[in-house]
């Protein structure tokens, strides 16, 4: 399996000081013990990615299992950092935290940031990744908030590593049952590429799937792929998938991005696009054969890349192939405009190469609650083209084919009727809600929480 990076950043959110993004968790901790949540079960969930940290779609999944997990009877206590642990922040999302959830903010630096004064730190200050200075606070208030909440269960979550060893390490204190949410593949024969690091994911990753009672992905051949890896653990591994959030859709914000004109099509690409697991350099070449081979005018068809991160990158593919005209980069917007804008555009474009089979972005799940046609560049037999062929969707091809992209997206723009059939199943979206999925993790830690027998007193 090659390596590809958990989908990481779509649209963010404008930085802002984290001391004005800080809730009171003081204020969450008096509402919660004043609460009568004695019929309630409660999860310890312990998550790096947690408003007000901004840039990352990650934070969405933890957020709204938060959110959605006490409509299935069970009440989370967060487990996370301290605000100026995250390089960029921002109040927008802070309100989407309900005010009975205690929230727990342990002491964490980013080595980068915080501990090279001359651009430069020691490895072993980053492994297992930039904030291992985290799990020594962590696991400290960790275990103070199972002597204090009596929680039935501990969760951690991926993709920061060392949320899997705080929530390792506070099973083997504690002894309650302990979900692991990995979400994609960790440990990967060329990622991390630092050989020590990629030793430490091995073994955090080994321990975390013999010790962990369950170990949960969110995509079916990531699942696969642990079972036959780890045959003992097999039994134990899990899938729930990621999803959208409804209430995210509801009174979004005027769409005042410039989105379309109707004589022009316009795909977005809203998030990061990663040099190698993205690689956009195929797509540019297409669009360089539209105008030699089919005659493609600027005005007729225009690619926007939103918040990607890699902009030097777009534009020297632009530069090289000469289709200037037919791209804009801009820069990252507030979640809920991002959304707005998604929704505004005439279709929307997913990049995901062949290293990343086994991984689905999350933001393809807000893609199809827009209800736009989805043009789909990613390897056939991979998860994220089985997703879109779930969804109906029919405008997918390889992301190294520049001839078949350059065929792909001329009948995008010449073809309402196409760009109609390409809109995803109704039905389907439904059915893939973060509401459902927190149904999903309702049950898991219910049955968890029976066959360890956890029980507040």
């Amino acid at each position: 399996m090659n390596a590809c990076k958990p989908w990481d950043a779509g649209p963010s959110p404008q930085q802002r000081p984290p001391e004005r993004a800080h809730r009171n968790d003081e204020h969450h901790a008096q509402h919660a013990e004043s609460s009568d949540m004695s019929a309630r079960r409660r999860v310890l969930m312990i998550a790096y990615h947690f408003p007000p940290v901004a840039g990352s779609s990650g934070i969405q999944r933890t957020l709204r299992f938060v959110q959605q997990l006490p409509d299935f009877g069970w009440e989370p206590v967060v487990l996370t950092v301290n605000p100026m642990a995250y390089e960029r922040t921002s109040d927008e999302l802070m309100a989407a935290v309900p005010p009975s959830v205690h929230v727990e903010r342990a002491w964490c630096l980013d080595t980068a940031r915080h501990l090279a004064p001359f651009g430069r730190y020691p490895g072993a200050l980053a492994r297992p990744d930039r904030w291992m200075s985290w799990k020594f606070d962590g696991v400290r208030r960790g275990q103070k908030l199972i002597e204090r909440f009596r929680p039935d269960v501990i969760w951690s979550t991926y993709p920061i590593a060392t949320a899997h060893s705080i929530g390792r390490a506070l099973q083997s204190s504690s002894g309650l049952p302990w979900v692991a949410d990995f979400r994609d593949p960790m440990a990967q024969p060329d990622y991390p590429t630092d050989p020590r690091t990629r030793q430490q994911f091995e073994a955090i990753e080994a321990a975390t799937l013999a010790q962990a009672t369950r170990s949960v992905f969110v995509t079916p051949s990531a699942a696969a792929h642990y079972r036959k890896k780890y045959p003992s653990a097999a039994a134990r591994v899990e899938l729930i998938e990621n999803g959208y959030d409804e209430e995210s859709f509801t009174s979004l914000p005027p769409q005042a991005l410039a989105a379309t004109t109707s004589d022009c099509i316009t795909l977005l690409h809203s998030g990061i696009v990663y040099p190698s697991e993205r690689d956009p350099t195929q797509l540019f070449e297409a669009l360089r054969r539209m105008v030699d081979e089919a005659g493609l005018q600027p005005g007729q068809l225009k690619l926007r890349f939103r918040a990607a991160v890699h902009d030097d990158l777009l534009h020297a593919l632009a530069a090289r192939y000469d289709v200037a005209a037919f791209v804009e980069m801009l820069p990252p917007v507030g979640y809920r405009e991002a959304l707005a804008e998604m929704q505004a555009v005439d279709g929307l474009l997913v990049l995901q190469a062949a290293n990343c089979n086994q991984q689905i972005p999350a933001k393809l799940y807000e893609y199809l609650r827009c209800h736009k046609p989805i043009v789909g560049l990613t390897d056939p037999q991979g998860d994220t083209a089985a997703l879109l062929r779930q969804a109906n969707g029919p405008l997918v091809c390889p992301l190294d084919d520049a001839g078949a992209i350059a065929a792909l997206l001329q009948r995008f723009v010449n073809s309402a009727d196409a760009r109609k059939a390409a809109a995803p199943d109704p039905a389907f979206v439904r059915s893939v809600s973060r509401h459902a999925r927190a149904q999903e993790l309702a049950r898991l830690l219910d049955s968890v929480a029976t066959v360890g027998g956890a029980r507040r007193a």
